[in-house]
């Protein structure tokens, strides 16, 4: 279930994914008050657990230099509602969706997977699981597109809070975590400190703490036991992801497999992960 998991994961994130680099989203947060780039996201993506104070975003979101939380996420919540903004939130999605997929959007293939996804989320549990407790508990959209996206969206909490245990567990901070991301040459380290707000020192500090366990060599690049080590914590990953996964057939996983890469392939296909997110 660990490769299912992971799979299926790939297969489907674009599709959550879109809502932080679209226009939609900061249009829609803006006239509800925002200010645009962080505060709306850090709004927008804790609202389902409600108006949380700024360490309860810190906690959840984990990779976050604390103080850009603390500077946005009080001001937020007096400028507009949790409900609100979870709300608009919503509206940006079906907005944005109908303009990238068009005619695609009414195919009965996505209602077919919507319901699919729906039915395996009952396997998941809410315990040790804030981000992915919070959006279960919101309504289920009627539209099959948008009910498609709220259970790619719980599903993906679902894994991210396992995630965020796994690297606890690990003994990897957000910032540690960010610079073996980086190592691994996926995303440039220069991306991934600029939008998470971490500052040169609290990078350098990291790097260093790295090194001093083995994890990372001088040149920057994944030693063995760093590569081992984040292996580990990338197979928890999928182990506490897993459950869901499990109730589908091996002809319901390739459904799914094959919806997902047709939609994620549409809407990488129009540029919408061309701009940096959150930059601002």
């Amino acid at each position: 279930m660990q490769t299912r998991a992971r799979y299926l994961w790939n297969r489907l994130e674009a599709y959550h994914g879109m809502i932080y680099f679209v226009p939609e989203a900061d249009e829609q947060y803006t006239a509800l008050g925002l200010d645009r780039g962080m505060m709306g996201y850090f709004a927008s993506r804790s609202a389902a657990m409600g108006a949380v104070p700024a360490d309860v975003v810190v906690a959840t979101f984990y990779n976050f230099e604390p103080q850009r939380v603390h500077r946005v996420v009080p001001e937020a919540w007096r400028r507009t509602s949790a409900p609100s903004v979870y709300e608009a939130r919503l509206s940006a999605v079906d907005t944005a969706l109908a303009r990238l997929l068009g005619e695609r959007l009414h195919a009965t293939d996505i209602t077919e997977t919507a319901a699919l996804l729906r039915r395996i989320c009952e396997a998941c549990r809410p315990e040790g699981r804030p981000l992915y407790a919070g959006h279960v508990a919101q309504p289920w959209p009627d539209a099959p597109h948008l009910a498609l996206w709220h259970a790619i969206t719980v599903l993906r909490e679902y894994r991210g809070d396992g995630h965020v245990a796994a690297l606890t567990v690990g003994g990897v901070s957000g910032c540690e975590a960010l610079v073996m991301h980086a190592a691994t040459g996926v995303v440039p380290a220069a991306v991934l400190q600029a939008t998470r707000g971490w500052s040169d020192d609290a990078w350098a500090a990291a790097v260093d703490a790295l090194q001093r366990r083995g994890w990372l060599a001088t040149d920057g690049t994944v030693t063995a036991s760093g590569r081992e080590h984040r292996d580990e914590i990338e197979h928890r990953t999928d182990d506490l992801a897993a459950a869901p996964w499990t109730m589908l057939t091996d002809a319901e996983a390739e459904h799914i497999a094959t919806v997902g890469g047709q939609l994620s392939h549409i809407i990488r296909a129009a540029g919408t992960f061309g701009r940096m997110p959150h930059s601002d």
